[in-house]
C-alpha cells in the first residue's frame, strides 16, 4: 500500500507536467490542426534560459534570496519562450496554413531539429546540474510516503495554471475568439477577429507553459541538457492524444493518467535503490542529512517505464480513437 501511495503521489507530479505541455498542443492543433513537433524543444529552451539566469544572479547578486531568484528566471524563461513561440509561428508556419498536411509537419520536425542544434552550440552537448534553489529534503505526510517541498509546488502551481488557462478561454474575451478561430477561422474572421493575431497568441500562451514546465522537469530532476524536451515533448503529445487532441480537460486528464500510469508501473515492476548507498559525490546535501539521521529513501525505477506510456495509449486508440474525452467530428467543410 505504501508503494501504491508513493507512486501514486510521483505520477501527479510528473502527469502535471505532462498536462502543461500538452495543453500547448492540444491548443495549436484545435485552433489549426497542426502538430507543433518543436513544442518539447521550447520547454528545453525554458529550462536552459532559466537555467543561465539563475547561474549569472547567484554570481551578480549573491545575496539575492533563492525565491526571488527563481521567480526572476521563471520570468525571463517565459518572457523568451512566449518570443520564440511567436517566431516560429510567425516564421515556419503562417504561410503553411493553406499547404498540405504533411509540409507543417516536416516544417515542425525541422523546427525540432534546428532548436535542439542552436541549444547544443550556445549550452554545449554536456548535461547541466540545475540549482536547487527550494530545498529537497523529502518531506513525510504519511507513513512511507515521501514528498518534496519542490514536488508540492509542482502541484500547486499546476494547478493554478490549468485552471486559469480554462478560465481564459472560457470566460474572456480572448477565450471566445480562440474558441471562434478554432470552430472556423474564415467565418471568424468575418465577424472581425483577427485571426493572425489570435493564432499567434495561441502559440505565445503554450510556449510560456511550455517554459514553465521546463523550469519544473529541472527543479525535479536538477538536470538541463539541450535534448532534455524530446521525451517530455513525446509524452506530452501522446497524452494530449490520450485525452482527446484539441480538447483542453483531455490534455489534463491525460497527462495525468499518463504520469499514474508511469508511476504505477515502475512502481511495481521495476527495482528499489537506497540512495543513501550511493557514494557521497552523488548525494546532495539534504540526502546526506537524510542518511546521516539513520534514514532512508529509496527511488524506484523501470527499465521499462517509457514503454507503459505508449502501450496505455495504443490500447485507448484500439478501443476509443478519439481519446478518453474526445467526440466524434463531422470534417471541416
Amino acid at each position: 500500500m505504501e508503494t501504491l501511495l508513493q507512486q501514486i503521489v510521483n505520477g501527479l507530479v510528473v502527469g502535471s507536467v505532462y498536462a502543461l505541455v500538452a495543453l500547448g498542443y492540444t491548443m495549436v492543433y484545435g485552433i489549426l490542426g497542426l502538430i507543433n513537433f518543436a513544442h518539447g524543444d521550447v520547454l528545453m529552451v525554458g529550462a536552459l534560459v532559466a537555467l543561465q539566469v539563475v547561474l549569472f544572479l547567484q554570481k551578480a547578486f549573491p545575496l539575492l534570496g533563492a525565491v526571488p531568484t527563481l521567480l526572476i528566471a521563471l520570468t525571463v524563461a517565459m518572457a523568451v519562450c512566449m518570443a520564440l513561440g511567436y517566431i516560429i509561428e510567425r516564421t515556419a508556419y503562417r504561410r503553411l496554413r493553406n499547404a498540405p498536411r504533411l509540409a507543417p509537419l516536416i516544417t515542425a520536425i525541422g523546427v525540432s531539429f534546428l532548436l535542439q542544434t542552436l541549444a547544443m552550440i550556445i549550452w554545449g552537448r554536456n548535461y547541466h546540474s540545475f540549482p536547487q534553489l527550494i530545498t529537497t529534503t523529502p518531506l513525510q505526510p504519511v507513513e512511507g510516503v515521501f514528498i518534496t517541498p519542490v514536488q508540492i509546488i509542482i502541484l500547486v502551481s499546476s494547478a493554478l495554471l490549468m485552471t486559469g488557462l480554462i478560465l481564459l478561454v472560457n470566460k474572456t474575451r480572448l477565450g471566445r475568439a480562440m474558441r471562434a478561430t478554432a470552430e472556423n477561422h474564415r467565418v471568424a474572421s468575418l465577424m472581425g477577429v483577427d485571426t493572425n493575431k489570435i493564432i499567434a497568441t495561441t502559440f505565445i500562451i503554450g510556449s510560456a507553459l511550455a517554459a514553465v514546465a521546463g523550469v519544473m522537469f529541472s527543479s525535479n530532476y536538477g538536470v538541463a541538457h539541450y535534448a532534455m524536451g524530446f521525451t517530455p515533448g513525446l509524452k506530452a503529445f501522446t497524452a494530449a492524444v490520450l485525452g482527446g487532441i484539441g480538447n483542453l480537460g483531455g490534455a489534463m486528464v491525460g497527462g495525468v493518467v499518463l504520469g499514474l500510469v508511469e508511476s504505477i508501473g515502475a512502481g511495481y515492476l521495476g527495482s528499489a535503490t537506497d540512495l543513501c548507498h550511493l557514494p557521497s559525490w552523488a548525494q546532495s546535501a539534504s540526502l546526506i542529512e537524510t542518511c546521516a539521521n539513520g534514514g532512508s529513501f529509496e527511488l524506484l525505477s523501470s527499465n521499462y517505464q517509457d514503454i507503459f506510456a505508449f502501450v496505455i495509449l495504443g490500447i485507448v486508440l484500439i478501443f476509443r480513437p478519439t481519446g478518453l474525452l474526445g467526440e466524434r467530428v463531422s470534417d471541416r467543410a
